[in-house]
């Protein structure tokens, strides 16, 4: 895995040659018990790296398309799963922990739903208010820029830029981690901005 913007954070990545773009999964490691977001499949390099950093003990989905290795990380360190709570009559597994706006798995980790995505109540992460992590809707196709999903995938487009317009109430975000794409390491809050200031007005 590899050293992300903090030393208790860390990231695995998978090349998408459909998409042309990364995926990215992150590890917060913390004395109280490890949290993994959005887990795609690990190396054996980095499954031993996990488990020399502790394990997993919570599992945390963005949204149902992002299932991805959660069931590996459970069956191998026992984690617990926590998941978006507007999806949680549809989710494709059993989850622990169902989340919604402004909720707090573990102290620091706030959840943020973004309405309007391809799935109802997708969650974004706010980790001690400075590092934003996204799953689907907020990606980065270009490095040091922010993107939505295109129109044509949202369910409501409108209800989407309203969710990501509402980000930029959390003023000190520094840091955004995609699920797709570039993240932003620095000046996260800045890209936000160009972001909104680029969306269409809605009436």
């Amino acid at each position: 895995m590899k050293a992300l913007h903090r030393k208790d954070l860390y990231g695995w990545s998978r090349f998408d040659e459909a998409r042309n773009l990364d995926f990215h999964s992150v590890l917060w490691v913390r004395p109280e018990g490890n949290v993994v977001f959005d887990p795609l499949p690990l190396s054996t390099h980095d499954a031993a790296h996990l488990r020399s950093l502790g394990g997993v003990t919570w599992v945390v989905l963005t949204n149902s398309e992002h299932v991805r290795a959660t069931r590996e990380l459970v069956a191998d360190f026992g984690a617990k799963v926590a998941g978006p709570r507007a999806e949680s009559d549809t989710f494709p597994l059993k989850c622990d922990r169902w989340l919604a706006n402004g909720e707090t798995l573990v102290p620091g980790l706030e959840a943020l739903e973004l309405h309007g995505s391809k799935t109802p109540g997708e969650l974004a992460f706010l980790l001690e208010d400075t590092t934003l992590l996204t799953g689907d809707l907020l990606r980065g196709h270009m490095g040091g820029r922010l993107n939505l999903l295109p129109d044509a995938k949202l369910k409501d487009a409108a209800r989407a830029r309203a969710s990501v317009r509402g980000l930029l109430a959390r003023t000190r975000i520094d840091t955004v981690l995609v699920g797709d794409g570039w993240p932003v390491f620095r000046g996260g809050r800045a890209a936000l901005e160009e972001l909104v200031a680029a969306l269409p007005q809605d009436t």
